[in-house]
């Protein structure tokens, strides 16, 4: 892992970049739904913008990595208040922000002691952290912390544009953007505006999995009235394969009687290899946790759009009604207990 650290140059860099975007403090003027676009000098990898602290509570600067990491984005955005908080882990970005001291790791104030660089006061301290989906935030790579101090260097440049003319970062059509290019001449890069047309891209496949025998068993298995409730959530205690490695979170999918209150399964599942690879397990766990009752229920009620899509199938296959519902009452006691005993 060391070798994929910043050099002491490279966080010189970053950290300079983030003193003087507090020093124009952008966020005085601009909203986190003001996003322009960056390309990589390095990769062309594009990474799209935003900068957050209009409210005055956390001052940051986000780049979300790719289309993918955009929609992401704007996913989040559009679901508002009902979005999970947790969801935001989930979305490819980086991250430069202003926190507290007391925040920070001690990885984080020996590199500020080493550059001979001091803060004070509350949320004065810079801090840069990097997002995978289903992975803790964790230290920036070297190759992560060059583009981020690149993308802050621009938001120098546009922040300022875009005080003078909010039409700045308004395209005209749909789905295009403002995108800061750059050009290499000698050992120096100049840049440029260009609109960029970034539109959604393709829905990743999902591999869906299932377990064969539990479902013929379930087949032939009594009908039963009951009602029970299934979800999907991540579980927010992190787990560290190997020392120095970057820890993952674990997802847990829970099933419980509606009636009785009952948990009926739980079970752990981790982004290996891919979000989509463990979104296509589901299937067979919930098979395989009904198999074990025996009986095959009347409804399953799920939260999450992307539960009752990976269930339909199931449903069908079963006969069973599947419902969507934000709250499920015997069930988010039952996943409130649980995550306050073990977090």
């Amino acid at each position: 892992m060391a070798e994929n650290m910043p050099s002491l140059d490279e966080w010189h860099r970053l950290y300079k970049a983030m003193i003087c975007v507090k020093e124009i403090a952008p966020w005085g003027w601009m909203t986190e739904t003001d996003v322009f676009g960056v390309q990589s000098p390095e990769t062309d990898e594009l990474g799209f913008v935003s900068v957050m602290g209009l409210l005055g509570e956390h001052f940051s600067v986000a780049v979300y990595l790719g289309p993918m990491g955009l929609y992401d984005f704007w996913e989040f955005e559009d679901a508002g208040p009902s979005a999970p908080a947790e969801h935001i882990v989930e979305i490819s970005h980086l991250q430069a922000s202003f926190e507290d001291r007391n925040q920070l790791h001690n990885k984080d104030r020996q590199i500020i002691k080493e550059l001979g660089l001091k803060f004070r006061g509350q949320n004065a301290w810079p801090m840069f952290r990097s997002y995978r989906p289903g992975y803790v935030p964790w230290f920036l790579e070297a190759h992560e912390a060059r583009f981020l101090a690149v993308v802050l260097e621009q938001v120098l440049v546009v922040a300022p544009r875009f005080k003078e003319d909010r039409t700045l970062l308004e395209p005209p059509g749909q789905d295009r953007y403002l995108m800061r290019v750059s050009q290499q001449q000698d050992d120096a890069f100049s840049w440029e505006d260009r609109i960029v047309e970034v539109p959604p891209p393709d829905p990743q496949p999902i591999p869906l999995a299932m377990d064969i025998e539990a479902l013929e068993h379930l087949k032939q298995a009594p009908r039963s009235g009951s009602t029970i409730e299934i979800d999907f959530f991540l579980f927010p205690a992190p787990v560290q394969e190997e020392r120095g490695t970057r820890p993952i979170f674990a997802y847990t999918l829970m099933t419980v009687d509606a009636q009785s209150g009952f948990i009926l399964g739980t079970e752990l599942l981790h982004v290996d290899p891919s979000l989509e690879s463990m979104w296509g397990q589901i299937p067979a766990y919930v098979v395989t946790q009904l198999a074990r009752t025996g009986l095959v229920p009347a409804k399953v009620t799920v939260r999450s759009k992307l539960l009752f899509e990976l269930l339909e199938p199931v449903a069908e296959e079963l006969g069973f009604k599947l419902n969507r519902s934000d709250r499920l009452r015997s069930l988010d006691p039952a996943k409130e207990a649980m995550l306050r005993r073990f977090t």
